[in-house]
Protein backbone atom coordinates (compact mmCIF):
# COMPACT_ATOMS: atom_id res chain seq x y z
CA UNK A 1 0.00 0.00 0.00
CA UNK A 2 1.69 2.97 -0.76
CA UNK A 3 1.33 5.71 1.80
CA UNK A 4 3.13 9.33 1.95
CA UNK A 5 2.39 10.43 5.40
CA UNK A 6 3.73 13.92 6.18
CA UNK A 7 4.55 15.54 9.80
CA UNK A 8 5.77 18.13 11.18
CA UNK A 9 3.34 21.05 10.55
CA UNK A 10 1.65 23.46 13.46
CA UNK A 11 1.52 26.81 14.14
CA UNK A 12 4.76 29.69 13.98
CA UNK A 13 5.46 33.05 14.42
CA UNK A 14 6.25 34.86 11.22
CA UNK A 15 10.24 34.80 10.64
CA UNK A 16 9.95 31.30 12.37
CA UNK A 17 11.14 28.06 10.93
CA UNK A 18 9.57 25.08 10.20
CA UNK A 19 10.55 21.18 9.01
CA UNK A 20 7.83 19.18 7.16
CA UNK A 21 8.75 15.85 6.89
CA UNK A 22 7.53 13.07 4.42
CA UNK A 23 7.83 9.54 5.10
CA UNK A 24 7.02 7.60 1.76
CA UNK A 25 6.20 3.75 1.82
CA UNK A 26 5.02 0.95 -0.59
CA UNK A 27 6.35 2.13 -3.59
CA UNK A 28 10.73 2.37 -5.34
CA UNK A 29 11.24 5.65 -3.63
CA UNK A 30 15.08 6.01 -4.75
CA UNK A 31 12.91 6.16 -8.76
CA UNK A 32 10.68 8.74 -7.63
CA UNK A 33 11.10 12.63 -7.94
CA UNK A 34 9.49 14.46 -5.23
CA UNK A 35 7.43 17.64 -4.47
CA UNK A 36 6.06 19.72 -2.07
CA UNK A 37 2.90 21.50 -2.67
CA UNK A 38 0.99 23.93 -1.33
CA UNK A 39 -2.98 25.62 -1.07
CA UNK A 40 -3.87 27.89 0.62
CA UNK A 41 -7.86 29.04 1.45
CA UNK A 42 -9.78 29.31 -1.38
CA UNK A 43 -6.61 29.49 -3.70
CA UNK A 44 -5.28 26.65 -6.38
CA UNK A 45 -3.05 23.96 -5.15
CA UNK A 46 0.49 25.24 -6.30
CA UNK A 47 4.19 23.69 -6.34
CA UNK A 48 6.11 24.59 -3.77
CA UNK A 49 9.42 23.17 -4.73
CA UNK A 50 10.52 19.94 -6.68
CA UNK A 51 13.85 17.71 -6.36
CA UNK A 52 14.65 14.68 -8.73
CA UNK A 53 14.77 11.56 -7.23
CA UNK A 54 18.42 11.25 -6.89
CA UNK A 55 18.71 14.79 -5.54
CA UNK A 56 20.56 16.22 -7.83
CA UNK A 57 18.44 18.83 -8.77
CA UNK A 58 15.77 21.10 -7.17
CA UNK A 59 12.96 23.84 -7.94
CA UNK A 60 11.37 26.20 -6.20
CA UNK A 61 8.20 28.38 -6.73
CA UNK A 62 10.03 32.13 -6.97
CA UNK A 63 7.27 32.74 -3.30
CA UNK A 64 9.82 30.54 -1.14
CA UNK A 65 13.09 30.74 -3.42
CA UNK A 66 15.61 31.56 -0.77
CA UNK A 67 13.83 30.49 1.91
CA UNK A 68 12.78 27.20 1.99
CA UNK A 69 14.75 24.26 1.28
CA UNK A 70 13.65 20.40 -0.37
CA UNK A 71 16.33 17.81 0.58
CA UNK A 72 15.79 13.33 0.60
CA UNK A 73 17.31 10.95 1.96
CA UNK A 74 16.64 7.77 0.11
CA UNK A 75 18.20 5.67 2.47
CA UNK A 76 15.19 6.33 4.61
CA UNK A 77 12.35 7.33 2.41
CA UNK A 78 11.88 10.60 3.45
CA UNK A 79 11.92 14.69 1.32
CA UNK A 80 12.59 17.25 3.99
CA UNK A 81 11.39 20.64 3.48
CA UNK A 82 12.76 23.17 5.59
CA UNK A 83 11.21 26.68 5.84
CA UNK A 84 12.62 29.57 7.01
CA UNK A 85 11.60 33.13 7.14
CA UNK A 86 8.29 32.48 7.35
CA UNK A 87 5.44 34.63 6.46
CA UNK A 88 2.45 34.58 6.20
CA UNK A 89 1.29 34.29 3.24
CA UNK A 90 2.74 30.71 3.82
CA UNK A 91 -0.20 29.56 5.64
CA UNK A 92 -1.72 26.64 3.40
CA UNK A 93 -1.98 23.40 3.81
CA UNK A 94 1.51 21.22 2.46
CA UNK A 95 1.46 18.14 0.56
CA UNK A 96 4.28 15.94 -0.23
CA UNK A 97 3.99 14.11 -4.14
CA UNK A 98 5.70 11.65 -5.65
CA UNK A 99 5.94 11.10 -9.47
CA UNK A 100 7.69 8.91 -11.74
CA UNK A 101 7.41 10.45 -15.30
CA UNK A 102 8.43 7.32 -16.98
CA UNK A 103 5.87 5.72 -15.26
CA UNK A 104 3.78 8.51 -15.49
CA UNK A 105 2.24 7.90 -11.66
CA UNK A 106 2.50 10.10 -8.90
CA UNK A 107 1.28 9.70 -5.45
CA UNK A 108 -0.55 12.27 -2.69
CA UNK A 109 -0.11 12.77 0.61
CA UNK A 110 -3.28 13.57 2.68
CA UNK A 111 -1.32 17.03 3.76
CA UNK A 112 -0.15 18.79 6.35
CA UNK A 113 -1.55 22.53 7.93
CA UNK A 114 1.05 25.10 8.48
CA UNK A 115 -0.29 28.50 9.91
CA UNK A 116 1.85 31.64 10.25
CA UNK A 117 0.46 33.91 12.26
CA UNK A 118 1.36 36.20 15.69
Amino acid sequence: QVQLVESGGGLVQPGGSLRLSCAASGFTFSRYAMSWYRQAPGKERKLVARISSTGGSTNYADSVKGRFTISRDNTKNTVLLQMNSLKPEDTAVYYCNAINYYLNQDYWGQGAQVTVSS
